[in-house]
């Protein structure tokens, strides 16, 4: 049988939970998620997990914070004052914004905080600081 090796291009299912066992992202339902082996397409911690996996075959595999979205960063927050904010955004805790760095990246940020003064914004990915576990099944090797 065919392994999966390193540049190879694959489809699998998979189903993403966190250690509580909340599922946060899964392709049930969806088509098969399409990537190459080692091109950076995906989190390192499920891409090294799949050389050697042939089709059809299934694992379960953990994928350590600093593998995954990497660690919460402190200084990713970041608290504005609230009359920057255009008065037609609804603000609520949890809400997904955009912004734009003095270089003219995109950065989407999430309310975290909110005060009569201030909004605080979140950087952090959502799933930041979390070790990530994958059922992952090797559909196809194309």
């Amino acid at each position: 049988m065919t392994e999966v090796k390193s540049g190879d291009k694959v489809r699998i299912h998979y189903t993403g939970t966190l250690s509580d066992g909340t599922v946060f992202d899964s392709s049930e339902g969806r088509d098969p998620l399409e990537f190459t082996v080692g091109s950076g397409q995906i989190i390192p911690g499920m891409d090294k997990h799949l050389p050697g996996m042939t089709v059809g075959e299934k694992k379960t595999i953990v994928a350590v914070a600093d593998e995954a979205y990497g660690q919460r960063h402190a200084d990713a927050q970041q608290a504005v004052p609230r009359a920057q904010i255009p008065a037609e955004i609804p603000l609520e805790v949890g809400l997904q914004l955009q912004m734009q760095s003095p270089q003219g990246q995109v950065i989407p940020v999430t309310v975290v905080e909110i005060t009569e003064e201030e909004v605080t914004l979140d950087a952090n990915h959502r799933l930041a600081g979390e070790d990530l576990t994958f059922a992952i099944e090797l559909v196809e090797i194309l």
